[in-house]
């Protein structure tokens, strides 16, 4: 059996406790630190107690400035410049970037200066020497690539389905819509902020944001690039999303071509990445749910013969930090 990978998680935050929670009982990896500014006794506090995902399943301690959790010691840091973190000292293989702060490659590659081998970033990259890898899409491109991005949840959402309309039914143009969680970005009453509609309470409105999430899916289904674009809604729920994804195919189809295309990918090259449901189900009954891509075939709609409306449901936090996860464990090989 291979030792498991050591990995750190630089930001802990809502991406970065979900991942921890997914190592703790994965295959794979091992989480060995943990750096962020926070107090250690607070970072254990939110580990432990979480609004959405409940009470941790494991013991956990705090023991001086680490945690232990089922006896094993987690280092907790809090540095703020990834190329003084202890990565090499304590065998870290490959650091999990959730800050959000270092986005692209000389950023987040100050934490190879550090020690470690190789750093997942958990959004977009803000620049084109970072790849995208996205499971089921391009995953089996890797190449042994030292900073990567794995794009946002959404764009984890819609590829997939992007990906099998294009090779079944090819693309002509497509704009998708996420009604999307609200997140720690935006404020819980109304405040200044850069962007005048992200300034206004979350839990009360319905907010028109902007997405990168189309452009980082043309990264990785580049005959996408020019003819595809989104925008998302933020709405007042924690987690569990939807996307909404409208698609002028080249090949005229019906429903339940449609259907039976998604169903056979999510059995197929999607297995386990993609799903699909035929239940009357709602946002709530997709937290904690493993899949990137959950498609509602009940919801697909055709138009015309060739005008493609798709629903596809995922968890933004824990959906997407699985595959972050194994996305750890597949650079690490």
């Amino acid at each position: 059996m291979r030792q498991k990978t050591k990995i750190a998680i630089n930001g802990f935050g809502r991406i970065g406790r979900a991942a921890l929670r997914i190592a703790l009982t994965h295959a794979e990896v091992e989480v060995a630190a943990i750096n962020d500014p926070g107090d250690t006794a607070t970072l254990a506090h939110l580990i432990k107690y979480d609004s959405v995902y409940g009470v941790l399943a494991h013991s956990l301690k705090v023991d001086g400035d680490n945690l232990i959790i089922d006896g094993k010691t987690i280092v907790v840091t809090h540095d703020r410049e990834p190329e003084n973190l202890p990565w090499g000292g304590l065998g870290v293989e490959v650091v999990l970037e959730c800050t959000g702060a270092f986005k692209t490659y000389d950023e987040a590659a100050r934490h190879l200066k550090a020690g470690a081998k190789k750093v997942v970033i958990s959004a977009p990259s803000k620049d084109d020497q970072v790849k995208t890898f996205l499971f089921g899409t391009n995953h089996k491109d890797y190449n042994g690539e030292v900073v990567i991005s794995m794009g946002s949840c959404t764009t984890n959402c819609i590829a997939p389905v992007m990906k099998v309309m294009g090779d079944v039914f090819g693309v002509e143009k497509s704009l998708m819509t996420t009604i999307h969680a609200y997140t720690s970005t935006q404020n819980l009453v109304d405040n200044k902020h850069k962007d005048l509609r992200r300034a206004r309470a979350a839990a009360i409105n319905i907010i028109p944001a902007s997405t990168g999430a189309a452009v980082a899916t043309t990264k990785v289904i580049p005959e996408l690039a020019g003819h595809f674009d989104g925008m998302a809604l933020r709405v007042p729920i924690p987690t569990g999303s939807i996307s909404d994804i409208v698609v002028l195919t080249k090949k005229e189809t019906t429903v339940e071509e449609v259907n039976q295309a998604l169903t056979q990918a999510a059995q197929g090259d999607f297995k386990g990445i993609m799903d699909v449901t035929k239940e009357p189900l709602v946002s709530s009954d997709f937290i904690g749910n493993p899949f990137c891509s959950i498609v509602d075939l009940e919801l697909t709609k055709v138009v015309g013969g060739n005008l493609v409306k798709i629903i596809a449901w995922y968890d933004n936090e824990w959906g997407y930090s699985s595959k972050l996860v194994d996305l750890v464990a597949l650079v690490a090989e």
